[in-house]
């Protein structure tokens, strides 16, 4: 979707939508990366750490009350400010049931410092891992946005059950890259990947429109279908059967070989 400076008036927006990808058959629904607000990270201005709340907190509230109303779980990312550790802040996706339960969070890992993306300015690195979550019968985790230049937060899941693995972004960089890595997640790990993007310019000084497209593929590295680069409710149906037997023709998490990789992290 497009965002607006509104605050309220981009969650209004996002629980209509919400309501759409019900009415279109949707039982699990991505938001886009930071849903609420428009992409601050565009400039480092210290008035912006004022859009940050905490998870539980008024915006999370809102989608689940939307989530159980609807009956429909809800991957919604925002900026989190940390209870615990106050000045803390992460870029997080928070996770609903669809009984309006909060269930867990997943806190954005790779931090881009570059131009028009000054995150490191706001974020923490995330501290709790790649968590799974699960509704409807379907194992889901989340990575967001750069994380998705990184190959190892998908394959973790993958190795701990994740039947899907959501990408809310926002981004105008990389357009080259943006299925590409999509589907080399997914065909990799054997696994559905879904990325949902923002669309629409909101800073002038921003390097880039975001492009939207957002897209689903299939444990073959498919793609199942794709959104246009305005804003756009996409619902696909997965099949988690298809999902099985193609692991058993495609063995790939099956014949890893983990005591070979011990280079992997010996280069920190």
């Amino acid at each position: 979707m497009t965002v607006s400076h509104d605050k309220e008036k981009n969650v209004e927006k996002a629980i209509h939508m919400i309501g759409e990808a019900v009415n279109k058959g949707a039982n699990i629904v991505c938001l886009q990366e930071m849903f609420f607000a428009p992409y601050f990270c565009v400039q480092q201005r210290i008035e912006f750490f004022s859009l940050a709340e905490p998870i539980p907190g008024p915006t999370t509230e809102k989608i689940a009350e939307a989530a159980k109303r609807y009956g429909v779980a809800v991957v919604a990312p925002i900026f989190e400010e940390d209870t615990t550790i106050k000045g803390t802040y992460y870029n997080t996706a928070a996770i609903i049931n669809h009984r309006g339960e909060l269930i867990g969070k997943y806190r954005k890992i790779h931090i881009p410092q570059l131009i028009g993306y000054n995150e490191k300015f706001y974020f923490k690195v995330g501290n709790l891992g790649y968590p799974l979550f699960e509704d409807f019968g379907v194992k889901f985790g989340v990575i967001i946005c750069y994380d998705r230049h990184f190959p190892e937060g998908p394959r973790i899941m993958a190795l701990k059950g994740a039947d899907l693995v959501f990408v809310p972004t926002c981004t105008g960089l990389y357009p080259e890259l943006w299925e590409l890595e999509l589907a080399a997640h997914a065909a990799f790990n054997t696994i559905y990947v879904a990325g949902v993007n923002r669309c629409g310019r909101e800073y002038p000084e921003q390097p880039a429109t975001y492009f939207g497209r957002s897209c689903i593929f299939n444990p073959r590295g498919e793609k199942l279908a794709g959104a246009p680069s305005d804003e756009h409710v996409l619902v696909q149906e997965i099949d988690l059967d298809f999902l099985r037997e193609r692991r058993k023709y495609a063995p790939f998490l099956r014949d890893r070989a983990p005591w070979h990789y011990r280079e992997l992290v010996e280069q920190i």
